[in-house]
């Protein structure tokens, strides 16, 4: 079986007609009926029914067309991404990530290192603005963090997945399985620095419920804030993501809060006339990636 031969056959099931489907491949009309005779021989089976013309395609036939369209699908992707390998053999990648987004940078960054084993890389969590900053001045080629964010025409973006916020608290606490947003400000709230665009969504999250949160403790490390949550002394609220949970021992617990609030992720990069190899790279190994399905994000917070 050759590569052809496959080629042969999507082209006769387009054009229904063995000279134009032989004139599109740039053969013989001879040479595209042989090739196609040789390739129902090596199957066994009859794909397509002919007399002195086409006369259409079998169902058995029908089947393989459908197999020989996947199998040219993931034989592109291939040639793809040897022409990563080969664009860019090395070099060294720098992102800047939202504290939340860690755990989806964690997974972006696994699957750069699979396909492009010589590259380095270097993540740094980083609040919104000093992202676009390092971005606008090259320190960083790529930032991961919330679309809401980004303005302007100074910047290419690519949604990678669709995230939402719950309240973190101990597995000892005991709370309703979901609590309205008034609910949640009186308790004690251990939450991410003023700086971040996570305390700024939940500041407008807060005036919409026209409550005041009672905010113990600040930081920009997220270790802190869950520590916290896993002593029982205060609780937090982050993207479902970012919490531990189903980890040995975590001691974590999430709780749903009414109205859910969504946000978008996405990875950004400085627009320019002509990317850097590594950015374009970088930039078509993202959109192959389902993050969605990789952080196991549920449509709402398990009870």
């Amino acid at each position: 079986m050759f590569i052809r031969q496959l080629h042969y056959l999507i082209a006769l099931d387009k054009y229904r007609h063995f000279g134009r489907a032989a004139e599109s491949c740039h053969v013989s009309q001879p040479a595209l009926s042989s090739g196609i005779r040789e390739l129902e021989r090596e199957l066994g089976i009859t794909i397509i029914r002919r007399n002195r013309s086409f006369q259409g395609i079998t169902p058995e036939g029908e089947r393989v067309i459908q197999w020989v369209r996947q199998t040219l699908a993931s034989l592109d992707g291939l040639k793809q991404e040897a022409d990563l390998i080969r664009s860019v053999p090395g070099g060294h990648l720098a992102i800047g990530v939202i504290p939340t987004a860690g755990h989806a940078a964690t997974l972006l960054s696994a699957q750069y290192r699979e396909i492009l084993p010589q590259l380095t890389l270097e993540v740094a969590s980083l609040s919104t603005p000093e992202i676009l900053q390092r971005l606008k001045s090259q320190q960083i080629l790529l930032g991961l963090l919330y679309d809401r964010s980004i303005a302007g025409e100074d910047y290419d973006v690519l949604p990678l997945f669709t995230e939402h916020y719950v309240l973190v608290a101990s597995e000892q606490a005991s709370l309703p399985h979901q609590l309205g947003w008034a609910e949640v400000a009186e308790l004690p709230l251990c939450l991410l620095s003023r700086d971040m665009q996570n305390r700024r969504t939940l500041g407008e999250r807060f005036e919409a419920a026209e409550a005041v949160p009672r905010v113990v403790l600040e930081s920009n490390d997220m270790r802190v804030l869950l520590a916290e949550c896993q002593s029982g002394r205060a609780f937090t609220i982050l993207p479902l993501s970012a919490v531990p949970l189903g980890h040995g021992g975590s001691g974590l617990r999430a709780h749903a809060i009414l109205p859910e609030h969504r946000e978008q992720v996405c990875l950004v990069r400085l627009r320019r006339d002509t990317q850097p190899p590594l950015s374009q790279a970088a930039w078509q190994i993202a959109a192959g990636l389902d993050l969605e399905a990789a952080l196991e994000l549920p449509s709402s917070p398990a009870p």
